[in-house]
């Protein structure tokens, strides 16, 4: 090993190490606020589920960029897409399924939430948590990495495999959290309005999924039998987390009007 590979060994341990503390911190943070929410309420408390969740959801993002994952993406196409799926759909539903928005606003002083809640509801916390924008960031913008000479640019350098991490994680967060999110969204729509933007990003990901598989349009500089493996592992894998998307859409489903116009039948009976 000469004294550059020396260097940029070192610097990749410095940098996986700051990543395990960043993570590592996001868990102590979110433990410490559980506990505070529950002495404040304790008969509310907080669910140990959403902090499992949560936890689940920080395993997943560092299973996603640490190796032996991060290595197989830097050098495969297959493995860029398993990194993928695990830091864009797989990560934020566990994450947004331990409903830190929820945790802060109970753990938090009285004037804080209120601030917090505020931006919330302001029309500034509006717009990207509306069904569209969050389609359009996560799903709509693979047609533009994948078809574009997007994908080559951005992970000829470093730093664009830090942006593209970046944009899977959060995108990804803000559409499970539109969709099955526990948290508050003033724009999210109701069930059946967030099942057909979830069947259109079904059917979005599955076209993209084909489209690479025959090799239609597809701007990727990788040997073709990476390309047409990474098809079939976002067409597949991305099915199964779609899928659970779905349950938690459905498992939220309270359906409030039924339950309102039955219990007036039985007064008027």
């Amino acid at each position: 090993m000469n004294h550059h590979d020396a260097a940029d060994h070192a610097a990749l341990l410095a940098l996986l190490l700051a990543l395990l503390l960043a993570l590592f911190l996001a868990l102590v943070v979110y433990l410490r606020l559980a506990r505070r929410a529950r002495r404040r309420n304790p008969v509310a408390g907080w669910s140990r589920r959403r902090t499992a969740c949560f936890a689940t959801g920080l395993a997943l993002s560092a299973a996603a960029l640490l190796p032996p994952v991060a290595s197989f993406a830097h050098a495969d196409f297959r493995g860029h897409m398993v990194q993928h799926l695990l830091l864009g759909m797989y990560a934020p539903l566990a994450l947004v399924l331990g409903a830190p928005v929820t945790l802060l606003l109970r753990a938090m002083p009285v004037a804080g939430a209120r601030r917090l809640s505020a931006v919330v509801h302001s029309g500034a916390g509006r717009l990207p948590t509306h069904p569209v924008t969050a389609l359009l960031l996560s799903t709509g913008s693979l047609v533009v990495l994948y078809f574009t000479p997007l994908y080559n640019a951005v992970t000829a350098r470093p730093a664009g495999h830090w942006l593209l991490h970046a944009h899977f994680l959060l995108s990804g967060c803000l559409f499970a959290h539109v969709i099955a999110g526990p948290d508050p969204a003033p724009a999210r729509p109701g069930v059946r309005a967030r099942l057909v933007c979830l069947g259109c990003a079904i059917a979005v990901h599955a076209v993209v999924a084909q489209l690479m598989y025959g090799g239609f349009w597809v701007d990727v500089h990788a040997p073709v039998a990476e390309v047409r493996g990474g098809a079939e592992i976002m067409y597949y894998g991305g099915d199964i987390a779609e899928l659970l998307l779905a349950a938690a859409l459905v498992s939220t489903w309270r359906p409030e009007r039924r339950s309102r116009s039955v219990a007036r039948r039985a007064v008027r009976a």
